[in-house]
């Protein structure tokens, strides 16, 4: 059997919003679903302790210097399960897509000297992750806005999709579902640590996680779902939630 080990998350909502900036608004940047060459790069920066505020407060002003070359998921501020990162997807249509992107902001003066040049020194270290949906899956927005987002990842045997597919389609499609989590998208990695699937899950608030959690333990059809055969996926302990917030559909940004 499935069985999950997480640790819960701080809403990014106490972050920064400049007084005159209207009242924020979630949204899950989507659309159709895609063909196999997009994809989706997972970001995760680690901040220095001391510079975690004045991190936040600096891509909640410039991160529209960024967003202008290519399209932002959404960008999340890390409480429960590795404090002081902060975690973004990107989305691609190809590698020669990203490739320009990646060119074109090293040859940007204001992205480099308003915010590459200050942000930096800021960090202690990076690290990304080039993922696909799984076949499946399909890019969701929330039902609603507000709640807290949780981001779980999976050891997969190797094989891919082929292999772990169907077994880890009904253990997760089986969260999916009234009174339960709300799958926002599930990835599986081309590029990082291999043989890696993400599930990134919306929930009311990170109290209805806690509830939906402890029911699912007493669900009959959810806990057969989880009932796992010797080619599923192993399950590892890398559980976060996360938030995200911004003022409009063009321009997500971190709140603080």
């Amino acid at each position: 059997m499935l069985t999950l080990r997480s640790s819960l998350l701080r809403s990014a909502a106490a972050l920064v919003t400049p007084a005159a900036a209207a009242q924020p608004r979630v949204h899950l940047s989507t659309g159709p679903q895609q063909k196999h060459k997009t994809f989706y790069e997972f970001r995760t920066y680690y901040i220095r302790p001391d510079q975690n505020t004045a991190f936040l407060k600096l891509t909640n002003e410039k991160i529209h210097l960024r967003t202008a070359h290519s399209e932002l998921i959404g960008y999340w501020s890390v409480e429960y399960g590795g404090l002081n990162q902060v975690f973004h997807i990107w989305k691609y249509d190809s590698y020669s897509q990203r490739a320009g992107v990646r060119a074109a902001l090293a040859q940007d003066p204001s992205w480099i000297s308003e915010y590459i040049s200050k942000a930096m020194p800021m960090l202690t270290s990076q690290y990304n992750e080039v993922t696909y949906m799984v076949p499946w899956s399909q890019l969701q927005r929330p039902p609603q806005e507000g709640g807290v987002y949780e981001l779980i990842s999976y050891q997969m045997r190797p094989g891919g999709p082929a292999v772990w597919g169907k077994a880890f389609q009904a253990a997760v499609t089986a969260h999916d579902a009234p009174g339960y989590g709300k799958l926002v998208g599930a990835f599986h990695s081309e590029f990082g640590q291999l043989n890696r699937v993400h599930t990134l899950w919306w929930f009311e608030s990170a109290d209805q996680r806690a509830e939906v959690r402890h029911k699912s333990h007493h669900d009959a059809r959810v806990v057969a779902a989880g009932e796992a055969p010797p080619t599923a996926p192993v399950l590892s302990n890398h559980t976060w939630t996360l938030v995200w917030h911004h003022h409009s559909d063009q321009s997500p940004v971190i709140l603080q």
